[in-house]
């Protein structure tokens, strides 16, 4: 037989269980770039801010490399492994044409690892159009967003990529 103290610690532990099972720990795949024109430079200045871990395990799944980011540890290898990932997953197309940017470095911010990029050579006064396709870590996590903000003069456009939709498309 069943006591009224056993009947609650039972109802308690049931109710925990119930509760637990509807919350999970999710986990962002997320990357922020931001692509702004400098008129000084005639350039196209790229900065894209990556989860560490998430570039880690892609560079282990594609390249076979354990890169170690931001550790003492670091692969020597790592920068030539980013960039290949980078210029194979973020293209930039003026007038309907790809370009081909500078890969300038990275540094680390916390969990973040800030990927440094230029486009040099920008004729402004002749673009027609803007074309930027953002596939970073789409093979990888099927969640994946990349956010791509893109600033020029006095003017701004934001996409929200994602693997089935990974094309942001400008008409100036």
């Amino acid at each position: 037989m069943i006591r009224p103290k056993q009947i609650g610690k039972l109802i308690g532990l049931l109710g925990l269980l119930l509760l637990l099972s509807f919350t999970t720990a999710h986990k962002f795949y997320l990357s922020v770039t931001n692509v702004v024109y400098s008129e000084k430079n005639s350039s196209f200045q790229i900065t894209s801010r990556i989860f560490i871990d998430d570039l880690e395990a892609v560079l282990e799944e594609r390249y076979g490399i354990d890169a170690e980011l931001a550790t003492d540890k670091e692969s020597k290898v790592s920068d030539t492994y980013i960039e290949k990932y980078l210029k194979t997953k973020f293209t930039i197309a003026l007038n309907e044409e790809v370009s081909s940017y500078k890969f300038l470095g990275k540094e680390y911010d916390s969990d973040m690892i800030i990927c440094y990029l230029e486009l040099e050579d920008v004729d402004l006064a002749q673009l027609h159009s803007i074309t930027i396709q953002n596939e970073i870590l789409t093979d990888l996590f099927e969640e994946q967003q990349n956010i791509v903000h893109l600033k020029w003069k006095d003017r701004k456009k934001s996409f929200v990529l994602i693997k089935e939709n990974n094309k942001g498309m400008l008409n100036l």
